[in-house]
């Protein structure tokens, strides 16, 4: 009887080494599988922009930055950041460098093609990249009120309002907003087909869109015209090209 319950004895303290064995191994490996989890990211950007560093800024030196950006975004190499730390440290004040009017289209990700984060840029988005009073007031506010360096208006290929306004769309409140982008198509010089199937056509009223925006807003914000006589800003034009995810700036 001794022989057997001493047996019994050794069995259950077996069983138990095993079964603790296990629960160690299931142990290692779970802290294995979230170990990657719990790694930092190297290189992080935590940080917005400050007022001094705002004020230290050229619009030049804003140009730079948004053209490296965009290299990083064609590379597939964006910034890795903390959003959540950003969007503590940004409540109480905003620094951006720049304001971009951008198309609506969705295919835009305007921060993400520059390689930005939160406080970084202004962004004023409509149909066709066109400016009206509403958007010069927001230009007004970013430049004259919140010191950003650069005005940038931002075309983009294979655009639908662009191509709307070149074959003169007539649809509900479409009409009168292109209305507003049929003068960049009328001042183009061409003497090939003038509609959205000719790719070629399209893409110079893509840039006339631009540069006509550009003008109106000079002529129409005497703020901006004189900050920019200054050198206290720049105002520049770029299009966005869909087929790369490049940006050409316009001279």
């Amino acid at each position: 009887m001794k022989k057997f319950k001493f047996s019994v004895f050794i069995f259950a303290l077996f069983l138990f080494a095993a079964c603790s064995d296990g629960n160690q191994q299931k142990e290692q490996s779970s802290t294995n599988q979230t170990e990657p989890q719990q790694q930092a990211v190297v290189g992080v950007v935590e940080d917005v922009l400050t007022k001094a560093e705002q004020d230290a800024l050229t619009a030049d030196m804003v140009i730079q930055s948004l053209k490296e950006g965009n290299e990083r975004f064609m590379r597939n190499d964006l910034t890795a950041r903390d959003h959540s730390a950003q969007v503590r440290k940004s409540v109480m004040a905003q620094y951006p460098k720049a304001i971009v009017l951008s198309c609506v289209d969705s295919r835009v990700p305007v921060e993400d093609v520059f390689d930005r984060g939160i406080g970084d840029v202004f962004v004023a988005r409509v149909a066709g990249n066109f400016v009206n009073e509403d958007i010069l007031g927001s230009m007004e506010f970013a430049c004259k009120v919140s010191g950003s360096k650069l005005i940038l208006v931002l075309g983009h290929e294979h655009c639908g309002a662009v191509k709307a306004a070149v074959d003169d769309v007539k649809l509900g409140n479409i009409t009168p907003m292109l209305a507003k982008i049929r003068p960049a198509v009328e001042s183009i010089e061409y003497d090939g087909e003038r509609t959205s199937k000719n790719q070629e056509f399209v893409h110079m009223a893509s840039q006339s869109n631009v540069r006509n925006a550009i003008e109106k807003i000079r002529s129409d914000s005497p703020i901006l015209k004189e900050m920019e006589e200054k050198g206290e800003i720049k105002i520049v034009g770029a299009v966005y090209d869909m087929d790369d995810g490049s940006v050409d700036f316009l001279k």
